[in-house]
């Protein structure tokens, strides 16, 4: 059986950041004991903001991050399939891979964002379609990977003798983490290829969701132990009263539910609240969690959890 350790990351969707303090961050939370860091695959703020506002685009981003840190994993959370050719994601893939000389983790899901589709002209499809898009995505992004050429004629993508050179370094090849919630389609998705999946929610919807994602894998004969689970959640750690209060309500909005359901899944209060969150995602199975944080960035509440919190959920 596969086991995974306890890992903690940040995401940082790009909307309404400055490059500086972009950089700062990653530079700092990659000393600060960070396993991962993430950008976000959008082309338009999508958390409460104005569509029109600033928002870096990702992969670019990634690109330049990668030589400001030296030990995290880096990735984006995750990239939208329908935005590109997966041939296109596979190449870049395998150079990010190079330029952060073997830390990255491609991260892919099948697009849900209608307005950057319509906006830029890209199909958006039934979401059918965007998942029968994604399953030929990975099959040739790992193809692509392993293959000296690869081809498939599907319903959507008709690549032949695709070539990927140089190969990535990580063998055999960078993990694939595969995110969404669909219980019958996405999540057999995710048996099949991810070798992470992430979702959103508190820790009796993840063991639930793993509990569906197990009976996919035993169908096909995979250990599902292989799959490491990750959440993506909020954090504000010793970040005050009226700061908590809006990470709550952000927390609410974004799952539809009560502040008092939100809370359970943020990670506010003391150190030993905090604890008892982890405690109960890992007994879900859970045990990579990412924290996704907008400008301003709680800088102080980011190092102390990393220096407070971390080293004693690891243990």
């Amino acid at each position: 059986m596969t086991r995974h350790p306890v890992r903690f990351g940040i995401q940082t969707p790009q909307q309404q950041a400055r490059w500086s303090d972009l950089r700062g961050l990653w530079q700092k939370a990659d000393l600060w004991g960070y396993d991962s860091l993430w950008v976000f695959d959008h082309f338009y703020p999508i958390m409460g903001a104005d569509p029109a506002g600033p928002c870096l685009e990702g992969w670019t981003a990634l690109a330049a991050l990668s030589q400001q840190t030296s030990r995290v994993r880096i990735g984006a959370l995750v990239n939208g399939n329908t935005y590109r050719n997966p041939c296109i994601t596979a190449k870049m893939a395998a150079t990010l891979d190079h330029l952060s000389n073997g830390r990255f983790v491609l991260g892919i899901g099948a697009g849900w964002y209608e307005l950057e589709h319509r906006s830029f002209g890209v199909d958006f499809m039934t979401v059918g379609a965007r998942l029968r898009a994604l399953d030929e995505a990975c099959q040739i992004i790992k193809g692509m990977f392993t293959r000296d050429k690869f081809t498939l004629h599907g319903r959507h993508y008709n690549v032949t003798d695709a070539v990927c050179s140089p190969k990535p370094i990580q063998k055999p090849h960078p993990p694939l983490m595969v995110a969404g919630t669909g219980e019958k389609v996405l999540l057999r998705i995710v048996a099949k290829y991810a070798d992470l999946w992430n979702s959103g929610g508190n820790a009796e919807r993840m063991e639930h969701l793993i509990g569906v994602l197990k009976r996919h894998c035993e169908a096909i004969g995979r250990d599902d132990s292989e799959i490491e689970k990750t959440v993506i959640t909020s954090l504000g750690y010793r970040a005050g009263a009226e700061r908590e209060r809006e990470i709550v309500a952000r927390g609410a909005a974004m799952s539809r539910g009560t502040p008092e359901e939100a809370r359970r899944s943020v990670f506010v209060g003391s150190a030993d609240e905090c604890l008892e969150r982890v405690a109960r995602y890992r007994k879900a199975g859970v045990t990579h969690f990412i924290f996704s944080m907008t400008p301003p960035y709680l800088e102080e509440s980011i190092q102390a959890f990393a220096e407070e919190v971390i080293p004693k959920a690891r243990d």
